[in-house]
């Protein structure tokens, strides 16, 4: 079925993107994988950066990646009550990951890298929000 627009502004990333309970898990540890390719584990940049073609199958990777995400953490927002915390974070890094999508890269930041590793934060937020709503209560 497909990714309603929501209340907050936010929306599907791509009219193609569809979720369904039929669909396979995401792989965050993959998605992770990819990030640490551009990030150290603490989020700091490692040296040396990927270039060229490398660097632009790199940062589709990750539109890829945050473009299955996307739908996945808002349907695991759906669960949270309106006032919980946990929701307005994930809503928060929603909107973040939205706003990276939509960026092209810019000389002023850093050009295709510092685009890039935006992407990969963005990311790696996402799946921790991903992680956070989506664990077995304990």
């Amino acid at each position: 079925m497909p990714v309603p627009a929501l209340p907050y502004g936010g929306g599907p990333v791509s009219p193609t993107v569809e979720t369904s309970s039929d669909t396979a898990p995401v792989d965050v540890t993959k998605m992770r994988e990819t990030v640490r390719l551009l990030l150290l584990p603490e989020g700091s940049p490692l040296a040396p950066p990927p270039s060229g073609a490398e660097l632009e199958t790199l940062t589709e990777t990750l539109r890829g990646h945050l473009a299955m995400l996307i739908p996945e953490v808002e349907q695991a927002i759906e669960q949270l009550t309106k006032d919980s915390i946990a929701r307005h974070c994930a809503l928060a890094c929603l909107g973040d990951a939205r706003l990276r999508l939509r960026a092209e890269p810019s000389p002023r930041y850093n050009g295709p890298i510092g685009h890039a590793r935006r992407l990969a934060r963005a990311l790696n937020a996402l799946c921790d929000h991903h992680e956070q709503l989506t664990a077995p209560p304990s």
